[in-house]
């Protein structure tokens, strides 16, 4: 299966997280991940902005790396690889956000061990105490946030505004999203006999389909096209449920969804195996109970 792009749908480079003077581009991607971008975090280490090579080099210094976790260790070295905001799908650098606390305790740790020498580890030092007593500031805020309910308010926000790069608010016109391959390992996997003759779905297909396919393409998306897509009769609506994608965001995902899903069914034998597969590949967002999903045609 290939991997799905990350895309970072907030943040931009002119507007960075402000730490004092320091200043850090920062995003959040799709999947809500927060991460500071490479040359971000190493400029607010006074490591300069070299395409990552100068932080690979610090965490490999003999004074400091005994400090480090493997886990923090790993997670440097392997940073995440995101599409900006309108960038024009050019691929960036960045490591979530919470590591730069992580790395400027580790690097604390050395200088209150004795470890640091020289002008330029012990400049570095002290950039690392100027961002965590200005990370500190930022927590009290969180925390005040979090206290007072605001934080609901907030994620709220930040969900609408997600679900309106994802729908739009009027159906588009039909055109075929669902390619035919996947109705046919659909109905191989179900061993049920495939009717190509027909265009129409039975009912139950829709149970299947959001099930494999809306509720796990981000979360609110499922339940938003169920409000601006609702049941005309029992099993029926009015539209597909993709006529409600954006062009731009929407409909890319789902059929960067749909190519994954497709891959992962022919590769398995049976429906159990499939669904055990995808639900370890791609889970449900806010699923912590099965979904009573409705029985409907999609296509």
């Amino acid at each position: 299966m290939t991997e799905k792009t990350r895309k970072a749908l907030w943040g931009d480079p002119n507007k960075p997280l402000n730490i004092g003077d320091i200043k850090i581009p920062c995003y959040v991607l799709d999947d809500g991940t927060r991460v500071l971008s490479g040359r971000g975090m190493q400029s607010a280490l006074a490591l300069g902005q070299s395409h990552g090579a100068l932080l690979k080099r610090f965490i490999d210094n003999s004074a400091v790396k005994p400090f480090i976790n493997d886990k923090l260790a790993m997670e440097l070295s392997s940073p995440i690889k995101f599409i900006r905001p309108g960038r024009g799908g050019k691929v960036a650098v960045g490591y979530e956000a919470t590591l730069l606390v992580d790395l400027c305790e580790a690097v604390l740790k050395a200088k209150d061990n004795g470890a640091l020498h020289g002008a330029n580890q012990i400049s570095i030092a002290k950039q690392c105490e100027i961002l965590t007593r200005g990370l500190a500031r930022v927590g009290i805020i969180a925390l005040v946030d979090e206290v007072t309910g605001y934080v609901e308010i907030r994620d709220r926000e930040l969900l609408q505004a997600l679900l309106d790069k994802w729908i739009r608010d009027e159906w588009a016109k039909w055109t075929k999203q669902f390619p035919d391959d996947f109705y046919k390992e659909l109905f191989r996997l179900r061993n049920i006999p495939y009717p190509p003759q027909s265009v129409k779905r039975p009912q139950y297909i829709g149970h299947w389909t959001n099930n494999i396919v809306y509720s796990r393409l981000n979360p609110g998306v499922l339940k938003k096209l169920k409000e601006k897509n609702p049941a005309v009769s029992p099993g029926q609506r009015k539209h597909r449920h993709h006529q409600f994608l954006t062009e731009d965001l929407g409909i890319p995902e789902l059929q960067n969804h749909l190519s994954n899903v497709i891959f992962l069914m022919k590769s398995c034998q049976t429906w159990t195996d499939f669904m055990r597969r995808l639900n370890r590949a791609s889970t449900k967002y806010g699923d912590t109970i099965p979904l009573d999903f409705e029985m409907e045609e999609e296509n």
